[in-house]
Formats: structure tokens, sequence, C-alpha cells
């Protein structure tokens, strides 16, 4: 602390020797409590400190700069407008020191002055709770660079600081820095303002400059952070040069702007944002009108967004559409009249010897510039301005909680800085209609402003098009842009054109913004808010076409009655079920005939009733199949069929034993005769069925199922298992042996007795059943459509009919239409022409 302090001092009593002082009344104004103020009046973009020499730099030497004279009368406005308009601090009168700090080059010996006491002196203490220094708060600077060099001094006294435009995020650090205040919003919601901007008029590929400083770096990085979450791509970013101090273009720094123009000029993207300072620009920009780029759409930073100068550079409205962010625009009533206003003297020097003086406190152009641009300023609403404006408020007000004031009067009290700072962060009031009141940060969150630069005399050099609000982080009020396009259209900034809908993007290159773009197939849809880059697949019961963006229901097939296919085997069903209620009507009359004995006798009955129960079972194969139709399918179908085919196996077997059995076997025939041979067969196959039958149910499964039909994928096939096929292969194995025998014994039994000769009847029967079944089962298995279930059914009644009618039609025939063969009588004479004909 020592050593520090005592280099302090030597430079305060060195600086009052190099010191001039002016007597510029823009610059001083006696008070009972003085503000600092530091502006820059002329800017020298490269910053040189003069570390060779002990000299302050001389900042009349660089160009003027409007905007900062602008600033620093609106601090003294606020100040006489409180003096002698106010009941704020009644009684009590403010004043102010201000000094040039011309950009980065003069802060440290400002700072000094403005911690110093009477007679540039800055004593070694221990404490400095205690401590007066010349001013009780300091306005600015602008810029985030001299903002952290100037509050790494104030922060050791804790001395308010309340800058009006310096926006880097290193400033929220109330460690480093807890002393500084902000009228401004920070960088982070500028760059917000900028994606969001982007983002609505649907650019995806930028171009970024920034300038060679630390506001160029830090706030292009940290677009580049924000646009890492985003749809946004940068096509490639470049650095300004640094332009010289006489503002003369060397051959090293044109070539290095042609080459960046160069490059915009042959870039797809029309959209580039741009990070510097304004000085840093006017070489830029004339480059650009040199070459005529046109075509772009620029969008400024708070550094440059309203920067008059760079405003009046001629030509600049045919390169493209200007667009920037600031600060919101508030006017304030009587400060253009009061802005070109020369300031009153002040008192003389003896005066205000106690108040000291030091140097870079003139400027002999700046009213005059200033009128100049005077139309531009108060056009373009008074931005900047109310930074200032409502900082010097916050003060004041601070000020009034601290000094206990009434409507009448107030205390004069010392004010101590840090004392200052607590009130000043517990200031809440309004302002021309604005909330006024600092953040956790330190920030005043207030509205930031869209606007476009506009050439037109009767408008707003600078029209607002939209308003960015920090509190909510969003975008507000887009209005219309005036393009500088063909037909006023929106320009386009994109790698790849958009995809259409139902497109994925295949990306190109690194770029996430360029891609092709590829249809999503039959069974896929693309959810662009999931993933544009793949394809989803479609749930088992949707489907989807080509390029869709979502699945449809697939249709449920099935059985239906108004079908023709079903219709017709519906007919074919019911004549089958009448045929068989006739035959059984037949034969029941003429039970006691040697047709119907020969045929079976009861067992026909036996035959015939599962017949019936069958074509009764055939509407469980139309409409959607349930848990029940599917069991009704695989158990009473097959299971009667069993019994009819067991019944003619039987009948077979038994018509052969009479008549080639018997004799060479007769006990063995007794017994089949006494025990009722046939229906204990017939109840055997009957019970092994139904254990077959319930072993395939356990294994597959009876639930009905969807699948795609594999003609038709907007398809969904209904069956009662996806392996149906296998379980109706699995239960009819035993009605096809059971066929096999029937047709074996029935061509055993060829050359019977005509009227006991049926082997061509059963081998009618079985020979279909047997090429029906084995065709069905093989069909099945290599097709899953609709066509399988009509295919089931159809073969279900051919093979019903063909039991029915192809064993029991030609008995019938005989027993109608031949009665006469329907006697004992020729049956016996059958029976012996047959046993003569043996002998």
């Amino acid at each position: 602390m020592g050593p520090q302090a005592s280099a302090v001092c030597s430079l305060f009593f060195l600086l009052q020797v190099l010191a001039e002082p002016a007597e510029n009344p823009d610059f001083h104004l006696a008070g009972d409590y003085l503000l600092g103020g530091l502006f820059t009046l002329h800017a020298n973009v490269k910053g040189i400190v003069h570390l060779d020499f002990l000299q302050v730099p001389k900042c009349k030497e660089y160009e003027t700069n409007v905007l900062g004279y602008n600033v620093m009368q609106a601090m003294r406005f606020a100040v006489e407008e409180i003096n002698n308009h106010s009941s704020l601090l009644p009684g009590v009168l403010l004043g102010y020191e201000m000094v040039d700090v011309c950009y980065l080059s003069n802060n440290i010996q400002p700072v000094l002055y403005f911690l110093s006491q009477e007679n540039y002196f800055l004593p070694i203490q221990e404490d400095y709770t205690h401590y007066v220094p010349r001013v009780v708060a300091i306005i600015g600077p602008e810029n985030s660079e001299s903002t952290m060099t100037v509050a790494h001094f104030l922060s050791l006294f804790l001395l308010p600081q309340i800058t009006h435009s310096a926006i880097s995020d290193e400033l929220r650090d109330k460690l480093r820095f807890p002393a500084v205040l902000r009228t401004v919003p920070g960088a982070d919601h500028q760059v917000e303002a900028m994606v969001q901007l982007i983002l609505h008029f649907r650019w995806n590929w930028i171009i970024m400059l920034f300038s060679s400083d630390d506001y160029g770096r830090d706030n292009s990085q940290l677009l580049s952070q924000r646009l890492a979450s985003s749809d946004i791509c940068i096509a490639f970013q470049e650095e300004l040069p640094t332009p010289q101090p006489s503002h003369v273009v060397t051959p090293r720094e044109r070539r290095r702007l042609g080459d960046i123009v160069d490059k915009l000029r042959q870039s797809s993207a029309r959209v580039v944002v741009v990070f510097s300072p304004d000085l840093a620009l006017s070489n830029f920009f004339h480059e650009v009108l040199r070459r005529n780029l046109t075509g772009v759409v620029w969008i400024a930073s708070e550094s440059w967004a309203i920067n008059p100068v760079l405003y009046n550079l001629t030509g600049l409205r045919r390169t493209g559409t200007f667009l920037g962010i600031t600060t919101q625009s508030v006017p304030i009533p009587g400060f253009s009249e009061f802005r070109v206003r020369r300031a009153q003297a002040g008192p003389p020097a003896s005066q205000r010897a106690s108040l000291g003086a030091t140097c870079n406190q003139e400027c002999d152009t700046c009213l005059h510039t200033t009128a100049s641009f005077n139309t531009i300023l108060t056009l373009s609403g008074e931005r900047l301005v109310y930074n200032v404006y409502s900082a010097v408020y916050a003060v004041a007000h601070a000020l009034h909680s601290l000094l206990g004031c009434s409507q009448t009067s107030c205390r004069k009290t010392v004010v101590y800085p840090w004392q200052l700072l607590q009130e000043i962060k517990k200031v809440n009031f309004t302002l021309l209609g604005h909330h006024i009141f600092f953040n956790q940060q330190g920030d005043l969150p207030m509205p930031l402003e869209v606007i476009q630069w506009q050439w037109d005399p009767s408008q707003s050099p600078f029209q607002s098009v939209a308003f960015y609000y920090p509190t909510a982080r969003q975008l507000k009020g887009v209005r219309t842009v005036s393009w500088h396009t063909p037909n006023d259209t929106i320009p386009m900034s994109k790698c790849s054109k958009d995809c259409q809908p139902g497109q994925k993007k295949k990306a190109v290159g690194t770029h996430p913004c360029c891609f092709e773009c590829l249809d999503c197939l039959p069974g896929t849809f693309l959810n662009a808010t999931a993933n544009e880059f793949e394809c989803q697949p479609c749930p088992s019961n949707k489907w989807s076409h080509r390029k869709d963006t979502s699945c449809f229901k697939r249709r449920l097939a099935f059985l239906e009655w108004h079908r023709v296919p079903t219709i017709l085997v519906a007919i074919l069903a019911s004549l089958g079920f009448l045929s068989t209620l006739a035959i059984l009507a037949i034969f029941g009359r003429h039970f006691q005939t040697p047709i119907v004995r020969s045929a079976g006798g009861p067992m026909c009955f036996l035959m015939l009733t599962p017949l019936l129960v069958a074509y009764m079972m055939v509407p469980v194969y139309v409409g959607p199949p349930t848990v029940s139709t599917c069991l009704c399918r695989q158990t009473l179908f097959t299971i009667c069929f069993t019994i009819c085919i067991s019944c003619m196996a039987v009948r077979s077997f038994q018509i052969v034993c009479i008549f080639k059995m018997a004799r060479r076997f007769p006990r063995t025939y007794a017994y089949w005769v006494r025990y009722q041979g046939s229906y204990v067969f017939v109840a055997f196959m009957t019970v092994l069925k139904m254990v077959i039958v319930a072993g395939s149910l356990l294994v597959t499964n009876t639930s009905p199922t969807a699948h795609a039909d594999p003609d038709d994928p907007k398809t969904m096939i209904l069956s009662c298992s996806p392996n149906y096929h296998k379980g109706l292969l699995f239960n009819t194995s035993l009605d096809l042996l059971l066929s096999m025998m029937a047709f074996s014994f029935a061509y055993m039994g060829k050359g019977l007795p005509t009227n006991y000769n049926e082997a061509k009847f059963i081998t009618f029967c079985m020979t279909f059943y047997f090429t029906s079944s084995v065709s069905l089962c093989t069909f099945m298995s290599v097709y899953k459509g609709v066509l399988v279930s009509i295919l089931d059914l159809l073969v279900t009644v051919l093979n019903l009919l063909g039991i029915g009618l192809g064993y029991f039609g030609p008995k019938c025939y005989m027993i109608l239409f031949h009665p006469e063969r329907n006697t004992p009588a020729y049956f016996n004479s059958m029976i012996q022409g047959y046993t003569m004909g043996r002998d």
C-alpha cells in the first residue's frame, strides 16, 4: 500500500506541474457536491498511451466525436435542470467536473484528478472510510476497456461509477468492480437481440466482422458462443485492421480491407454483423463503396448503430440495408435547444482556485460540429443521452435520500463515496415515463431498440423497427423493414435452400446450415422439431407416403359382408347348409331303406350334424377378428371336420371288412360289431383332435393381431394370429391322415358291389380335401394378405360341400329318382352277383 500510494502522490504532483488549466464553462460548474464526467470528445482509435515520456495526451489533436460531446451536454443539462427546476435537492447545488478521455488515451490522469483533494493531494491512509475525494460520483466512460481501467482505481474508494454505454459482461462481477453501475443492458442482451433478429428473418448464414480490440474480440466471441446453440452458422469471420491515428490508409491496410470486401462479395451470405468502434469503420466503408459492394444487410452493434458521421457517408445507402441495436429512444424536453447553446462563463479563476483544474477540458470545435449534426441528433431521438440523463438523476435521488431532504431543504453533510454507492443501488423512481432502478448486477434493464437507417429527409434517420426487453429476453413488436432489394423483398442469406416438408437434411461440409435435401421414404416421416437430419419410422399401426411429415392410420383390412368374394362364399355356404338340411330330411324319411343303411345308417346323421354346425360357423370368418371368433375358427371347424372324416374313414373300413375280412377274421369282426367299433373309433379320433387343438392353442396366440399388407403397406390386415397358418397345418395333420386312410380303404373296396362301392365318392372327397388343405397351408406360408382369409373360408366351405354333396349327393339321387334300386331284393341280387363273380 505504501509504495503504491507514494507513486500515486508523485504522479499527482507531476500532473500539477504539467497541467494547463483552462476556464471552459462546459467542463466546470461549482457546487456543494461535484459529479465527475469522463467523455470521449476527441477520439484516437489506437489508444496510444504515452508511456515513453511523461506527458498527458492532448485530446484536441484527435478527431472530434459528436456523440461524446452530445452525452456530455446531457450531463450538464441534467445537473442544471436539477439545480434550477427540481425540488429533488432543495438548497443544494450540484456541480460537475468533466474531462475528455479521448477514447482510450487519457483514463488514468482524470481519475486520479477526481480522487484527489484540493491542491491535487491524495493522502496515504490505511483506511479511506472517511476520505472525501473531489467528486462524489463519476459518470462514464463510454467503452468497457476504459471503464474497467477507471473502475480498478475507483473500487479502492468505493466511489460510485455509472457508465452509460460500457456493455462488457465482466462489469457484472461485483467482486472485481463493486462500485460500477450501468444504465445500459449488458453485452449478452445486445447479442441476444441480434440473434433473435436474425432468427426472425430466417437468416442462418452470416458473416462476422470485428475490430482488433477487446470490444470486437469479446463481443464476437460472445455471439459465436450464442450461435452455437442456434441454427445460425458463421460463413467466415474477419478481424478489421486498426486505422492509423492520422486516418491515412496505408497500402497494407488497403490490401487487407480489399481482401475482406472481396470475400464479402464472393460469399453467399448476405448478412454481415459488425462489432467495432465507429472510429475503426470509416476506412472499411470507404473501401466497400470503392469496390461497389451492394445487396448486403449490415447489422450494427451499439457502438456505431446511431453514429451520425457514418450515416452521412455519401453513397452508403447503396450498399444495402442497415440495421442496428441501440438503447431505447427517450425524448428529453428542452435538450435539443440546450445541446447547441453555448455555456455561460463560469466564475473568475480566483474564485475557483480552491477547485483546481486539469488538462483536456477544452473542445474548440465541439459546439460547431454538434450544431452541424443537430438535425440528425434531434430526429434520431435521445438514446445515449437518456442513459447519461438518468445516471445523473440516479445520483441526485441517492443524495436526496442520504441528505434527508424534505420538500424545502436538505442537510449539507459530508458525503462519503461508499455511503452514496449504497443509496444509488437502492434508488427506485420514474423518469420521463421509465422506471429507473438497478438490478443485482448493477444494470438498469432498459429496453433495446432495433433501428434501421433511413435516408428519407422527412423521417427519422434511425427508424425503430423492433424492441428487445431484457427482463423477458424477448424481441417484440417487429415492424416492416424497408429493404434495399428489388420489390422490397426480404434478402435471403442461407447456405442451402429450405427443404420441402417431408425432406430430411444431409449435412454437407462442417456447417450444419449447409445441407442437401433427401425425401423421407414411405413408412417414415420428418419431425422437424425433433430432428431435421433423420426421418423417424412410423409406429406399426401407421404408415406414411414419401415426403410425409406425419403418419396416418393404416386401413384395417378383414373380410366384410359387402365385399363380392364374401357374398359369393356366403351364398355357397347357405346352399350347402340348405342342402345338408335336405339330405337330413331325405335320410330321415328313408332311414330303413337299403341305401341309407348301406351309407352308414345312424352314422350318416353323425356326419351330417357336424356339417350343419360347420356351416353355421361361417360368419365367424367375416368381420374384425376377436378372441372368440379366432377360437371358433381353430376349434369348431377342425373338430367338425375330424368327426366327418373319421366317420368316412371308418365307414370305408367297415365295407372292406364286411366283404373281405369277415370271413378271414370272424372273431375280430364279431368284437368290432359287438362293441360298436366304428363309434369308438370316431370318439377316439374326436378326443385326439381336441387334445391336438388344445395343445395348439397353448403354443400359439389366439388374440387377433395386425400386420402390414405386403402388397399395400397402407393397409393393416387383421388376422387371428401371426402363426395362424402353422396352427392350421398342425390342426389339420390328423384330418389329412384320416383322409388318406379313407382314401386307402375306399381304393381297396373298388371291386365291391355297385351299391356298396363308394370308392369313387370317398376318393373324390378326400382327394379334394387333401389337395386343398395342403395348397392353403402352402399359400399361407408365403402370402400374408387379406386374400388368405378369403381362401381359408372358401376352401372350408368347398370341403364341406365336397363331403356333403360328394358323398351324400349320389345316394339322395338314387333315393329320389331310382326308388326301384332302393329295395332289399335289388341289393340282395347285387350281393349274389358279386359272390358268384368271385366264385
